[in-house]
């Protein structure tokens, strides 16, 4: 294995980014930067030996600043959204940016993404880690608490690319941390992710306002466009006629994930067929949001030149579950003084 880096440019604030790359003994290859601690690049070989980066992003720095899509971004300090942007912790409200519509999105305007991260490598004979790693200062983006932050990403020899989050906060806070990569296991630039396979272990989902907020309930997938507990395309049921699809214009809905907790579970499976590429998703969170790039408008000056439309990328966004700051049944993502956030999420690629 092995780690090479080099400069991404500038920022507009003057900033130098520096990119890094983790190669294995089998091809494959993760790009990573320091800005933003965002994921540029995963290229894995398909069947055949042919190479392909399936993470669609950036072909510059430039994208990566801007980068509405949130294309390989870590969301923090909660990712999701949380209804009319603000939350009560400990009898007092704390506002935060409206920058979707009446709620708050990933965070707000200005999301983990967007900040230099200070960064550590550990090497190991079958294991190369990077630590991206900031201080989130208290009131940052509303939320109270200075947050310590860590991530850690590795990359092991079985092909599994693992994502550590680690988090303290010298405040009682909230936390919801997760990475938006979108996949394309056909590649980044193949265009739709309709007959992509996906397996997720989950009996239930949560329901929403048009809005896109959870109303509370769980709802059972049992006989319904959100039952994917049995490997099925994404095209199968993405235009059905039910009421959660329209309000999303298609998958944007946080699955409950059935798994014991506190443990690293196989959660979901995702299989593209042409190519013979394969992703398992592991995590210890108790949702995961599937979003198909409903709202991908297209977007330019993308790697290699591509144009990215509608529905190019798919996102599987480990998590608790939207709005649970505001929902006393969720699962809780407040984060008590001097306790630490601790998750794992790993995606395992294979080829056939």
């Amino acid at each position: 294995m092995k780690i090479t880096q080099k400069l991404f440019g500038k920022t507009g604030k003057g900033q130098e980014a520096t990119l890094y790359t983790i190669s294995n003994n089998n091809g494959m290859k993760v790009t990573f930067t320091d800005y933003g601690a965002n994921i540029v690049s995963i290229i894995v070989p398909d069947a055949q030996g042919n190479m392909a980066d399936v993470a669609l992003g950036f072909e510059n720095l430039t994208g990566y600043e801007e980068n509405k899509p949130y294309f390989g971004a870590l969301i923090g300090r909660h990712s999701n959204r949380i209804a009319g942007a603000k939350f009560e912790l400990n009898g007092k409200i704390y506002e935060l940016d409206k920058n979707d519509g009446e709620n708050n999105l990933h965070g707000g305007y200005t999301g983990y993404h967007k900040f230099i991260y200070d960064t550590e490598i550990y090497q190991e004979e079958d294991i190369i880690s990077i630590e991206f790693s900031r201080l989130s200062p208290h009131m940052e983006q509303g939320f109270p608490g200075n947050l310590d932050i860590s991530v850690t990403y590795s990359l092991t020899e079985s092909n599994e690319l693992v994502i550590e989050y680690h988090a303290v906060s010298d405040r009682d806070t909230i936390v919801n941390l997760t990475n938006h990569t979108y996949f394309n296991l056909a590649g980044h630039n193949a265009g739709s992710i309709l007959d992509h396979k996906v397996w997720i272990k989950a009996n239930q989902f949560t329901p929403t306002s048009d809005d896109l907020i959870p109303t509370g309930e769980l709802w059972d997938v049992t006989g319904t466009p959100m039952d994917f507990r049995t490997l099925k395309s994404i095209r199968q049921d993405i235009d059905a006629d039910y009421k959660p699809l329209l309000q999303a214009g298609g998958y944007d809905h946080n699955y409950v994930l059935d798994i014991t907790g506190g443990e690293v579970e196989k959660v979901s499976e995702v299989v593209e067929e042409t190519s013979g590429r394969r992703m398992e998703i592991y995590t210890d969170m108790p949702g995961m949001q599937i979003y198909t790039g409903n709202m991908i408008e297209p977007v330019e000056h993308c790697k290699g030149g591509a144009t990215y439309q509608k529905r190019d990328g798919v996102c599987f966004e480990t998590q608790y579950f939207p709005n649970s700051c505001n929902t006393k049944s969720f699962p809780s993502c407040v984060l008590k003084a001097g306790k630490e956030y601790d998750s794992v999420t790993i995606y395992k690629f294979s080829w056939k």
